[in-house]
């Protein structure tokens, strides 16, 4: 049985730490990986400090590359010595949805997890260590279904492939299969971290004519620029929905809101052109709520959605996506801020509170 150190939540709230686990062999389809790089998403936190339920001793981090060490006897899309990158999507890849592209929306996620009485994927001195995700990548190695990873180019350091992932996914798709931004077309992206870096690549890349990069942070904006972005706001000093109204003519036709909390998701929908729409992509408050005004959504024909995970289909979006970066569309080592040690994940968190800072990655 294969060991590895792993960061494990034993309380809630309390913080990352290391400890020893097992992790059984592979059956079925599953997939035995070290990890090489893990990334530091802001989901993993929130989920680690609130009570939500999930059992614990549990292993968190879901943007994971490395490579693959072992295949249970099933698996046919991955081999010895691939290099994958993890993505928390799960999917049967057979239902309906999975096969029209939509695999976010799949009838039957849990087909990608042990049944309740197998024996559990993750041990720690014989008792279960709940797996996040079906992931539970904050850790050397990591037991996860195939249907949850995507081979790679090993040309793409570790660091970068993890983003692909979760925080570059989201934002790629939700310009490319949610909005479906383009050429000519006006686009806002408030927040510009990881996710809306992203979609502002991705917008510039389909033919976006203007791009406002919104964010509170001035190192962000410059390199929303170098993104893509043709325009920037200060939302700490701007009010952005004026800005966006003149830039683009009356309002933005794609409306990205990457922070997800009241005032960004109205001012989002504000700045929104007469047929446009606007993608709730980012989720920082999930107690936050809209009131629109029905009339003024009919009359204008405004449209508002959700966005999770970029509406993606990862084995089709991060190859395209890995495409975009070897070109140079996609900047993924400019996202990529600083490593940390598997044992200084608290450390990591407490650098993404730096406005300036867009991901952090953990590395082995």
């Amino acid at each position: 049985m294969p060991t590895a150190r792993a960061a494990v939540i034993q309380d809630v709230g309390g913080g990352f730490t290391p400890a020893e686990i097992e992790l059984d062999d592979p059956v079925g389809r599953e997939v035995l990986v070290d990890v090489r790089a893990a990334g530091l998403c802001h989901t993993d936190l929130t989920m680690a400090h609130a009570d939500l339920g999930i059992p614990l001793p549990a292993v968190f981090g879901h943007e994971v590359a490395g490579v693959v060490a072992a295949v249970g006897p099933d698996a046919t899309g991955v081999a010895v010595g691939d290099h994958v990158v993890g993505c928390l999507v799960q999917h049967c890849g057979t239902c309906d949805r999975c096969r029209a592209g939509r695999a976010t929306l799949c009838r039957n996620p849990g087909s990608t997890l042990r049944p309740p009485d197998a024996p559990p994927r993750l041990t720690r001195d014989g008792a279960p260590v709940h797996q996040m995700v079906g992931i539970g990548g904050f850790a050397e190695r990591v037991l996860v279904d195939e249907r949850q990873l995507v081979v790679v180019s090993r040309e793409l350091p570790f660091a970068q492939a993890a983003l692909l992932g979760c925080g570059v996914l989201t934002g790629v798709g939700a310009v490319r299969n949610a909005a479906r931004v383009q050429p000519g077309d006006s686009v806002a992206v408030i927040g510009a971290g990881c996710v809306g870096l992203s979609a502002i690549a991705a917008a510039a890349a389909a033919g976006a004519e203007r791009i406002v990069a919104i964010d509170l942070a001035a190192e962000k904006l410059e390199q929303a620029r170098a993104f893509g972005a043709t325009h920037t706001v200060d939302s700490s000093a701007t009010d952005p929905v004026p800005v966006v109204r003149a830039a683009t003519g009356g309002g933005a036709d794609a409306v990205f809101d990457v922070v997800g909390v009241q005032s960004t998701a109205e001012q989002g929908l504000a700045m929104t052109a007469p047929g446009g729409g606007l993608s709730l992509v980012g989720v920082m408050d999930p107690t936050a709520r809209i009131s629109p005004r029905l009339f003024g959504l009919i009359s204008a024909q405004r449209r508002i959605q959700g966005v999770y995970m970029g509406a993606a289909d990862p084995r089709r979006d991060i190859p395209e996506i890995a495409r975009m970066a070897r070109s140079g569309a996609l900047d993924l080592g400019a996202l990529v801020s600083a490593e940390v040690g598997l044992d200084d994940i608290d450390e990591g968190y407490r650098m993404l509170r730096d406005p300036n800072v867009v991901r952090v990655v953990v590395g082995f």
